[in-house]
């Protein structure tokens, strides 16, 4: 794997993973009611969940690689048009977060398991993977050798973001609730979804 596609991937995936959703939303809920000692339990859950969901998609995507070639470019080229079409509803979701405290007294395990079903079941976060993992895959590399690089990467940004969301709404409620604050994630996490989608679709048409 060049290291230009694994730095575009962890760059991409950072920034993504800043966007509030579901998931860093019940983060944030479950800190804001019980306090920093959510952070731990929950981040686990939320890296659990992003692997049963990556894990999924990205052995659709290997069949698909390996059964036709020009489906996968297919697939790249809906993907692009599916990340531009994220980032522009990103761009319009303004800066409410929702997130209501959560001070219901639940086991660590519980609270684990709740935060890996949230993130592993939400359908959205399948459709997001198949359209973004094809951006960043060589068809000419070692398929499994990619899987296991770039899931180790998101697990492990996923865990520190979802552990991140955690102290700062236990430490600093404000920020969390700040509409300017989710705003500006939206709208940088709605560009680099639109620019992601618009650069792929340059390098397809350069190629072609």
């Amino acid at each position: 794997m060049a290291i230009e596609s694994w730095l575009a991937f962890t760059g991409a995936s950072t920034i993504l993973l800043m966007i509030p959703g579901p998931t860093v939303l019940l983060v944030v809920s479950y800190a804001l009611g019980q306090g920093w000692r959510t952070a731990l339990p929950t981040a686990i859950g939320v890296a659990l969940g992003d692997f049963t969901a990556m894990t999924l998609s990205m052995l659709g995507v290997g069949a698909l690689l390996a059964t036709s070639a020009l489906l996968f470019t297919t697939l790249k080229w809906i993907g692009a048009a599916y990340l531009a079409w994220l980032g522009i509803k990103l761009w319009q979701a303004g800066g409410s977060l929702n997130a209501v405290p959560r001070t219901d007294r639940v086991s660590t395990l519980k609270m684990l398991g709740h935060a890996w079903v949230v993130t592993a079941l939400n359908p959205k976060s399948i459709t997001f993977f198949v359209a973004f993992l094809p951006q960043f895959l060589s068809p000419t590399s070692s398929f499994l050798a990619q899987m296991t690089i770039f899931e180790t990467t998101f697990l492990t940004l996923a865990f520190a973001n979802a552990f991140g969301y955690a102290l700062i709404a236990s430490r600093a409620r404000g920020l969390v609730q700040s509409s300017r604050a989710i705003s500006i994630f939206n709208k940088a996490g709605g560009t680099l979804l639109i620019g992601a989608g618009v650069a792929t679709v340059a390098v397809r048409t350069a190629q072609n």
